[in-house]
C-alpha cells in the first residue's frame, strides 16, 4: 500500500513563479496514493492554468469563495473538514501574513483558518522579501502554532537575485509530507 494511500492533501497554490511546480508537487502526490484537492488563489491562476492542476489531480481545482460547492455547507468549510492536511506550496509573503494574522480574503485563508488539521507551509519568494522582519515575524507566529514550515532553498531566484527564496525541491516537500503520517 502507498505511503500516503486515502490521505486527503489540500493543496494551496498562491501567486509565485514557484506555482509551476506544483504540477510535480500535485503527481508525486497522486503517484504515492494522496487524494490532491487543489485551491488556488486568483494570483496563482496567473502563473499557472487551473485545468493543468485539474487534470493532475482528477478533481476539480477550487479558487473562488464565492462560486463554492453544491451542497448545503459552505464550500471552504466542507475542504478544510476534509483535510488531513493543509499544504500551502508555495505560499507567499502575502498568504503568510494574512495566515499569521488571521484574515480571510479567499478561499485559500478561509479554509486555514477552518481547517482542524495540520498545515504546512512552503514558502517560495524574493530574498530580500523572505528575509524581512514582517515575513520572519509572521513565520515564527506560524511555527508557534504548530504549523510545518519547510524553508525555502537558496539559489538563483526568477527576480535575477541569488539567495534564499526558492521554493524547497518537491521531494523535499513530500518527504516531509509522508513524516508526518508515519
Amino acid at each position: 500500500m502507498s505511503r500516503l494511500a486515502g490521505k486527503r492533501i489540500v493543496l494551496g497554490i498562491t501567486g509565485s513563479i514557484a506555482a509551476y511546480k506544483a504540477a510535480d508537487l500535485v503527481s508525486g502526490l497522486v503517484k504515492l496514493g494522496a487524494d490532491v484537492q487543489v485551491v488556488m488563489t486568483r494570483e496563482a491562476t496567473e502563473f499557472i492554468a487551473p485545468l493543468t492542476l485539474q487534470v493532475l489531480s482528477r478533481r476539480p481545482v477550487a479558487s473562488d469563495l464565492w462560486k463554492e460547492g453544491q451542497g448545503w455547507q459552505p464550500g471552504h468549510i466542507e475542504i478544510a473538514d476534509s483535510a488531513d492536511l493543509l499544504l500551502v506550496a508555495p505560499a507567499t509573503a502575502h498568504a503568510i501574513g494574512c495566515f499569521a494574522h488571521g484574515l480571510a480574503p479567499d478561499l485559500l485563508s478561509s479554509i486555514y483558518l477552518a481547517t482542524p488539521a495540520p498545515v504546512m507551509i512552503a514558502p517560495a519568494m524574493n530574498g530580500k522579501m523572505y528575509d524581512h522582519p514582517a515575513v520572519k515575524e509572521n513565520l515564527l507566529a506560524l511555527r508557534r502554532r504548530g504549523h510545518a514550515i519547510v524553508d525555502p532553498a537558496e539559489g538563483m531566484l526568477a527576480c535575477g537575485y541569488a539567495g534564499v527564496g526558492k521554493l524547497a525541491p518537491v521531494e523535499e516537500i513530500i518527504e516531509r509530507i509522508t513524516l508526518i503520517f508515519c
